[in-house]
């Protein structure tokens, strides 16, 4: 559903936003990009089923560059799915370093931010709803959150 007026969104307490993907630097060794591609959504699923593991919401972008936007309720519980071993990522990683390891065929990368309350700001405009605002609240942008400016000062609890 698309929201024509002019929202922000909130979530309460500190939370991290998480960005991984890959770039298929070499497109006809589908057998080695293939697999990696595949692994992310298997995660995903695994963590959708288990809420308790700490994410929140998760979006993801596919060309050549494939992009996953995830926000986790701490930097705990995302650290620890990342070194748990019953966990699908351990074994999608060794495969990853088995398969591709560093010769040039498949890029990943991550990175990884710890947000605060007032350390952050968005607005959505003819939009459903998306990013922070599917992993959050979404509110009227209207009086002192109108602009950037004032959401972060509203999220800083200025007065």
């Amino acid at each position: 559903m698309i929201h024509k007026e002019r929202l922000t969104a909130t979530l309460d307490g500190d939370f991290v936003v998480f960005l991984i993907g890959m770039r298929i630097n070499q497109p006809l060794k589908v057998h080695k990009w293939l697999p990696a591609a595949a692994a992310m959504p298997r995660m995903l699923r695994e963590l959708k089923r288990q809420p308790e593991l700490g994410l929140i919401h998760a979006e993801m972008w596919f060309s050549r560059n494939i992009i996953f936007v995830q926000y986790w309720r701490s930097m705990e519980q995302l650290l620890a799915y990342a070194k748990d071993k019953q966990a699908e990522h351990l074994p999608a990683w060794r495969a990853f370093n088995q398969a591709v390891g560093t010769d040039g065929s498949v890029g990943i990368w991550h990175e990884t931010y710890h947000v605060s309350p007032g350390g952050y700001e968005n607005v959505y405009v003819n939009m459903p709803p998306f990013g922070l605002g599917k992993a959050g609240v979404l509110q009227p942008a209207t009086g002192g959150r109108q602009s950037a400016a004032g959401r972060l000062k509203s999220s800083y609890h200025v007065p």
